[in-house]
């Protein structure tokens, strides 16, 4: 008798939906607090300033990143509930053509014709919305829009990105503070890339000086628009 060897497989596209959204979040929390903050303190303000600026920048981008995520995400939704309800009109006016339509698509991935007629008769008799929504609109339970778990997810890892360069301001001196929030900010912006390259199978070097550059960018020149502004004002 022939056993069959049953591994399941853990693959990482899974992870796509929720880990896109947290690492946008973490990363634009990370360097849009600490770029303002660093930009208000070039001016020379006083700590007090310096902290409710970041904290104001940390609750405004949280709700951006939050509204943001949910409108984008649900644009895309609304995409794939038209799409799916023309398919569950098209599939209720002429079901033969649309089972040619799907075998034509194994057809087209190498599937010889007799073949891929049988295969789309048997999953379009177990589910033929589905079957479309797969193989035809690339429509899947991996990859269909989630607007709210996008949404608290961003929101969520921009208020935990942001709280780091924040949390800056309150244990380092003034005097030191330009310094620290830089290198602090960009040591958590290379832990990030490389967790959320590891996260998603990814080269974790690569991903770390990806954001770590940018992050820099970012800083520079709102540190130089800071000075710029805290000497002609």
């Amino acid at each position: 008798m022939t056993r069959l060897h049953l591994h399941p497989e853990r693959h990482l596209v899974s992870r796509i939906g929720w880990l896109r959204a947290a690492v946008l979040g973490a990363n634009d929390g990370i360097v849009s607090t600490a770029s303002l903050i660093i930009g208000v303190a070039a001016a020379a303000a006083k700590p007090a300033e310096i902290l409710v600026a970041g904290a104001a920048g940390l609750v405004a981008g949280a709700m951006s990143m939050a509204a943001g995520e949910y409108v984008s995400v649900s644009s895309q939704s609304d995409t794939e509930r038209v799409d799916l309800a023309r398919e569950r009109s098209e599939l209720a006016g002429d079901i033969e053509a649309e089972v040619k339509e799907l075998a034509g698509i194994y057809v087209a991935r190498g599937v010889e014709p007799d073949t891929a007629d049988a295969v789309a008769k048997q999953l379009m008799a177990k589910d033929a919305l589905a079957a479309h929504a797969h193989d035809e609109l690339a429509i899947s339970e991996m990859t269909t829009a989630r607007p709210i778990q996008a949404a608290i997810t961003s929101a969520a890892t921009f208020t935990a990105g942001a709280a780091l360069p924040l949390a800056i301001v309150l244990l380092v001196p003034g005097g030191w503070l330009l310094a620290a929030e830089a290198l602090a900010s960009l040591l958590f912006l290379a832990v990030l890339g490389g967790i959320g390259a590891r996260a998603g199978g990814a080269p974790v070097l690569t991903a770390a000086l990806r954001v770590t550059f940018w992050g820099a960018l970012a800083m520079a020149l709102t540190a130089g628009i800071g000075r710029v502004v805290g000497t002609t004002v």
